[in-house]
């Protein structure tokens, strides 16, 4: 989408104001929300009932969107009424698909394109079971020069940027330092940063010092580099990515999620969860917590407020087919079902 007009100019002022990394209400009339999506997808959605390897079947029902988890985080932000723009990277037919099928949904976006054609994951749900097969490509190789670019144009929109959320993979070839080293200069403009990601580059990313970092139990799991037995481990595993590096740190689970975030400046440990939902499909309810914690914090809210919408998002999301889409006054319903427990640090994780 062109990012000229009065919407523009309106949204994407530039302020010298560093607000970034505290809980004051952002002004939405100045700063914006980004995401970065630098291995962006074509997102194909099959529901196949009965589905068994090595058999021919036909899908019951297909979707096909632009995807890759920024790019859904942006789709539930802008459900969300936030002001959000899309960038990363896309290539070829399918990322020219990608930025229209973002236009059509009145999504801002200004993506880099690369020489390399911008891949495509395909996930099949068998609703009789509920079982869901991912199969993700690789992705493109990028280039130098290409990254390069990518990095010009984050630095110049970050400039009217509240919060920067990182999220996915990285494409082949790219360096997985990458989003560690985009850090600094970031922090240094006042903006928050979030990271969700997986493998080295989140290694990476987390003794760069973000703001608060996002994975998921298997994620989490190789960051530390042991697994989580019962309820009181998977407190401790937040405790020890903020002690990585990490100012803050929020890790998913199925029900809900495990976090340390500060209060008044102080670690507080929290476990969040609700009663299972009728999922239709669970993809994306990652990247739905994710963008309903953000369009929280975006609007100043404290921080126990933020974990409960972010799982009211994540949870209704998982009732669609279609992953990150959400009704948010359904999200907001949820909000009455959502348990908060307060937790007592491990005062041995340094």
């Amino acid at each position: 989408m062109a990012l000229a007009g009065a919407r523009f100019a309106t949204l994407f002022c530039v302020a010298d104001v560093g607000c970034g990394r505290q809980w004051s209400k952002v002004d939405c009339g100045e700063r914006m929300i980004i995401t970065v999506t630098l291995n962006a997808a074509i997102d194909k959605s099959l529901s196949v009932p009965n589905f068994r390897l090595g058999h021919r079947h036909r899908a019951m029902e297909q979707r096909t969107m632009a995807g890759g988890k920024g790019i859904n985080i942006a789709r539930t932000l802008k459900a969300l009424g936030q002001p959000v723009i899309a960038t990363g990277m896309a290539g070829g037919a399918s990322g020219t698909y990608i930025v229209e099928q973002l236009t059509e949904e009145s999504i801002l976006n200004d993506f880099v394109r690369i020489r390399e054609e911008s891949r495509t994951n395909t996930s099949v749900l068998d609703p009789t079971t509920g079982c869901q097969t991912e199969i993700n490509e690789r992705g493109p190789a990028v280039s130098e020069h290409e990254v390069e670019l990518f990095r010009d144009k984050l630095f110049y929109l970050a400039r009217g940027a509240a919060i920067v959320v990182f999220a996915g993979s990285l494409p082949r070839n790219v360096d997985p330092n990458l989003y560690a080293t985009l850090l600094p200069e970031l922090q240094r403009l006042g903006v928050t940063t979030v990271i969700d990601t997986d493998g080295e580059p989140l290694r990476h990313a987390v003794r760069a010092g973000p703001d608060v970092v996002s994975p998921n139990v298997v994620e989490a799991e190789e960051l530390v580099g042991h697994e989580f037995v019962g309820e009181s481990e998977r407190a401790s595993a937040v405790q020890e990515i903020v002690a990585l590096g990490a100012r803050e740190a929020i890790m998913t689970v199925s029900d809900g999620c495990y976090a340390q975030v500060l209060f008044d400046g102080k670690p507080v440990l929290r476990r969040v969860k609700i009663a299972p939902q009728e999922a239709v499909a669970t993809r994306g309810s990652g990247d739905a917590f994710l963008a309903g914690y953000v369009a929280a914090r975006y609007e100043g809210r404290p921080p126990d407020q933020c974990l409960r919408f972010g799982v009211a998002c994540g949870a209704e999301s998982t009732v669609r087919f279609d992953a990150a889409l959400i009704d948010p006054r359904e999200a907001r319903r949820l909000m009455g079902e959502i348990e908060l427990t307060p937790l007592e640090p491990e005062e041995s994780i340094a």
